[in-house]
């Protein structure tokens, strides 16, 4: 049986949840379990705080977790990061109140404030920037106001809060961008063949996501044409109909490729063209 840990509470956990039982896992809770096992899939599943999963992975306590990329960055030995799953997005940026277009240069002999020192400091040793980080457990950006801070380094997702507090991005880019990721202690995690199963279950959701399913049918003379628009991963299906001069085809596309790519297949002469949803895949 492998252990895997997963967040415990907020939007990350209920995406990941739904991620993991989507790709056939028993790990619903109830009511406020710290742990369920799955005995039909020979998993352990233990819900804690995601700022901690990072830390019970690198050690070995768990084989893998589900955290975000910023609190894997943000421990002092962060895991490694094995597949990205493509929700809770934020970025990491410094900021500050307005006064013209900073720089990064202007953190020299600041204040930052941020629940996030690792990381900070990590980044501010790479751009050789001296400042003194605060430490703080949340609510970074009224620091400034209370005279503790000159500045703040947070995640960031829409923007409304810096703006509220009347703080403007320093820089043209972020320190990160996060999102939520699968991380394990090191390669040989994957010599355990459970451990190889959940990767790929994931993937697949992952990747079907990201593809819709196209069909249609198309006169022969326009079929390389249709082809060019619609390539699949390897190549697309084509299937012979009753009728010789026409051929049906199916393929994977990108789904924010489809409108565009229908649009032209009807100037082509397409007919039929019908978009499905993809489950999951291997690729």
């Amino acid at each position: 049986m492998i252990r895997i840990a997963l967040p415990n509470k907020g939007a990350l956990s209920d995406e990941a949840v739904a991620l993991v039982r989507e790709a056939g896992y028993r790990c619903k809770r109830t009511g406020r379990e710290l742990s369920l096992i799955d005995s039909k899939n020979n998993v352990e599943f233990f819900f804690l705080r995601p700022r901690d999963i990072a830390v019970y992975v690198e050690r070995g306590i768990v084989e893998m977790g589900i955290t975000g990329r910023d609190l894997n960055w943000d421990a002092a030995l962060p895991a490694k990061e094995v597949m990205a799953l493509g929700f809770g997005r934020s970025w990491f940026w410094y900021a500050a109140p307005e006064q013209g277009n900073l720089t990064l240069e202007w953190l020299n002999g600041k204040r930052i404030a941020c629940s996030y020192t690792n990381i900070v400091k990590r980044d501010l040793e790479k751009r050789n920037i001296k400042a003194t980080t605060v430490p703080l457990d949340g609510a970074v950006e009224i620091s400034i106001k209370l005279g503790v801070a000159d500045a703040i380094a947070d995640v960031v997702e829409s923007g409304q809060t810096l703006r509220e507090a009347g703080l403007v991005r320093i820089g043209k880019e972020p320190v990160m961008e996060s999102e939520a990721i699968v991380i394990v202690k090191d390669d040989t995690t994957f010599a355990m063949p459970l451990c190889q199963t959940f990767w790929w279950r994931l993937k697949g959701i992952v990747h079907a996501r990201e593809y819709a399913m196209i069909e249609y049918v198309i006169h022969q003379s326009k079929l390389e044409d249709a082809k060019k628009l619609t390539p699949g991963i390897e190549s697309p299906t084509l299937m012979p109909l009753a009728e010789p001069e026409w051929v049906a085809v199916k393929a994977m596309l990108k789904k924010d490729a489809i409108n565009g790519v229908m649009d032209a297949l009807a100037i082509l002469g397409a007919r039929g063209i019908v978009i499905s949803e993809i489950r999951t895949c291997r690729l």
